[in-house]
């Protein structure tokens, strides 16, 4: 059986390349692809009277336009197509683009100006959610196992969300509101699998007193690795099918708790239990040099 807490090293390399290769991008792309409810910009509405593809739409109306937009595709054939701040004229000149193209009356059934003050309000709201849960989580594990478990669930925790927003800079995914429900669900979703864990932990050391904590606790991941395994999967396969069926509203949604799922899984099994062991290593160093 691979000893996951004697190779914990390759458990901690794998998530540090895929954040550096995410940084790197970050440079690359000049940071994160907001959306126009974070920066502000415009919001249009259009009717586009037939099926199309939204990435086609996507590519027509940044030429148009000549600027970067994002294009959600709706219910009955509308589309909405997001980007910097235009004027009428600028707007006059897509419909009009728009119906050369497809062969159509594009309608514009909602033109509105979104304000960036909205963007830095959820932005903030979001901030102070994610502390909130953070905070309430290590006060509950800390009680319920010790505190030195908290500060590693929540450095689980951590790597969760630096990985989906690495894959949001690799990938240049746009950050919406839909990303920051989907990041506030994968927390509560991955500690779950975290404090399952360490439950087996808590019960093994209580049966095996004697056996070394490192050994204790690659047992309880073996022990534990069914369970996690078949929730991910069983997840997954929901969420999977209402990225490749659902609207693109429900596949913003739907992508980062794709990622969120894959990453919960691996920081739960392979970082959270090595993560212990290695907050008790260092606070046993600290109490002997004191001594």
């Amino acid at each position: 059986m691979f000893n996951v807490t004697k190779n914990n090293k390759i458990f901690y390399i794998i998530p540090v390349v895929i954040i550096i290769i995410g940084i790197i991008m970050g440079f690359v792309n000049g940071g994160f692809n907001l959306d126009t409810e974070f920066i502000g910009g415009t919001s249009l509405t259009i009717d586009m009277g037939k099926e199309f593809s939204d990435a086609e739409l996507n590519n027509f109306a940044e030429k148009a336009l000549g600027k970067d937009v994002t294009v959600q595709k709706t219910e009955g054939n509308k589309a909405v197509i997001r980007t910097v701040e235009i004027t009428n004229e600028e707007k006059a000149a897509l419909l009009n683009a728009l119906a050369t193209e497809y062969g159509i009356e594009a309608q514009a059934e909602n033109f509105e100006a979104v304000s960036a003050t909205i963007g830095a309000e959820t932005t903030q709201k979001a901030i102070i959610a994610v502390i909130i849960a953070v905070i309430l989580m290590l006060i509950y594990i800390s009680v319920r196992f010790e505190f030195l478990s908290g500060v590693a669930a929540v450095m689980a925790l951590i790597h969760d969300v630096l990985i989906m927003l690495s894959v949001y800079l690799i990938f240049k995914i746009p950050v919406n509101s839909s990303f920051v429900a989907a990041l506030l669900t994968i927390l509560g979703y991955s500690i779950n699998a975290t404090i399952v864990m360490f439950d087996r932990v808590r019960e093994n050391m209580r049966l095996t007193r004697k056996e070394p904590f490192q050994s204790i606790v690659n047992k309880s991941v073996w022990q534990t690795m069914g369970r996690s395994i078949n929730t991910s999967i069983t997840t997954l396969i929901t969420i999977v099918l209402l990225y490749f069926m659902g609207v693109d509203a429900i596949k913003e949604f739907a992508l980062p708790i794709i990622v969120g799922v894959v990453s919960g899984f691996y920081s739960s099994v392979f970082l959270s239990g090595n993560f212990w062991i290695m907050l008790k290593k260092a606070a046993k160093h600290k109490n002997v040099v004191e001594q």
